[in-house]
């Protein structure tokens, strides 16, 4: 698979972002930049973003972002160590989800993480005021879906000069969730991405095929499959909307009009197939959809 990332689509997604919002921005590039490349990312958005976000420190000690770039990184998920040292060397800042946490990465200025429903990986909301005390804490952020997340982050670290931050891409345009930082992850690639594969065989169907039996007047042959991440639903075809019949490990095949030839493109993503689109008919995350195909297709960036 092709996969071709537009880094002004991107860039400019963040310009957006930061106009709409008037704070900074905290962009999201966990899991090498939803698999589209944290190195290319983050040189894109360098002079717009605050800082990055990734889940865990050693996902930006890989990158060196701190220390390429000039700017603070928030490691999202739980501690992978309890030495503050580990973090202050390679200006990262620690998430921590108690006052024990707290108080032993101190010195490292951790953020502290509100549990405000997600269940996971959070203080309490009845341990946030011991914990910002036993880290000194001057960040709190919580992982907000809806606005009363974002109340309860503010009521449990009400009374402390901090500095808080709870809107990821599903919140961006709720000047009430906005705060004093915003984190886009989906938001920022929107529009930037382009998935495509080629017509490596074209058949005239003989009666049911594949492993399934799909019946089709004919069909064709591109090289990706569910290792891939691929599944079956729409794609596209010389801009005409197509679908995979059925996905195999490697290959996969797809349903063609008689104008179909070997050679041509067939679009998995982007162009008028959104994320959105094939979350919805895979029953899963738009976040899934780019990530799960992204890492495996071969990369070409444009502006």
């Amino acid at each position: 698979m092709d996969l071709e990332v537009n880094l002004g689509v991107v860039r400019r997604n963040v310009e957006a972002i930061a106009k709409v919002t008037g704070v900074a921005v905290l962009p999201v590039v966990k899991a090498d930049a939803y698999g589209l490349g944290i190195d290319a990312i983050c040189d894109a958005v360098a002079d717009l973003a605050s800082g990055f976000c990734v889940f865990q420190a050693s996902e930006a000690i890989a990158a060196n972002l701190a220390l390429r770039f000039g700017k603070r990184v928030i490691a999202l998920g739980p501690p992978e160590s309890l030495d503050a040292s580990d973090y202050i060397a390679r200006g990262i800042t620690p998430s921590v989800r108690n006052p024990e946490q707290a108080r032993q990465l101190r010195s490292a200025n951790p953020a502290l993480c509100v549990d405000t429903g997600m269940q996971r990986f959070a203080c309490p909301l009845a341990d946030c005021r011991a914990a910002i005390v036993a880290g000194d804490c001057h960040e709190a952020f919580t992982h907000a879906t809806r606005i009363d997340h974002v109340e309860m982050l503010k009521d449990a670290t009400s009374g402390f000069d901090l500095f808080r931050h709870a809107a990821g891409s599903s919140l961006l345009h709720d000047g009430q969730a906005v705060l004093d930082a915003v984190r886009p992850g989906l938001a920022m690639y929107r529009g930037a991405v382009r998935l495509s594969s080629r017509l490596v065989e074209v058949h005239q169907s003989a009666g049911p095929a594949g492993y399934s039996g799909f019946i089709a007047a004919r069909h064709g042959l591109i090289l990706a499959g569910y290792s891939h991440g691929l599944r079956a639903g729409p794609c596209l075809i010389n801009g005409r909307r197509s679908r995979l019949l059925e996905v195999g490990m490697q290959s996969a095949f797809v349903e063609l009009s008689v104008d179909d030839s070997v050679g041509d493109s067939v679009v998995l993503l982007g162009d008028d197939l959104t994320e959105l689109e094939l979350a919805e008919y895979w029953k899963c995350s738009p976040h899934e959809v780019l990530t799960s195909m992204s890492g495996a297709a071969t990369r070409r960036y444009i502006y």
